[in-house]
């Protein structure tokens, strides 16, 4: 059974960090793309940086580059995301998620992700 478990969130003022983790197991291929993504309220789940197993791939949106960094361990099976100089719209529930199978880019929307975690809160303070 995969599974996926968010840990990191929290409640920080703007202009400050957090490390979010996200420990997965079950994998049942090795060739997948596993990321992360959030979810404010009102609005749409947005792909925020995601890694592609296969080509080694790194995606990062265009709301979080330079800011915020995807890092994983040797069997990317395990995924971090360093978050930088945090502003308040940064404010939602993040999400970890996996999608399996070979692609030759890194998949970054949510209809292509199998399995998610159940959600960590991060609240950014002005």
């Amino acid at each position: 059974e995969v599974q996926l478990v968010e840990s990191g969130g929290g409640l920080v003022q703007a202009g400050g960090s957090l490390r979010l983790s996200c420990a997965g197991s079950g994998f049942t291929d090795d060739d997948y793309s596993i990321g992360w993504f959030r979810q404010a309220p009102g609005k749409e789940r947005e792909g925020l940086s995601c890694i592609n197993t296969s080509d080694d791939y790194t995606y990062y949106a265009d709301s979080v580059k330079g800011r915020f960094t995807i890092s994983s361990d040797n069997a990317k099976t395990t995924v971090y995301l360093q978050m930088n100089n945090l502003k308040p719209e940064d404010t939602a529930v993040y999400y970890c998620a996996v999608g399996f199978g070979y692609s030759d880019y890194v998949k970054t929307h949510p209809h292509e992700y199998d399995y998610w975690g159940q959600g960590t809160q991060v609240t950014v303070s002005s």
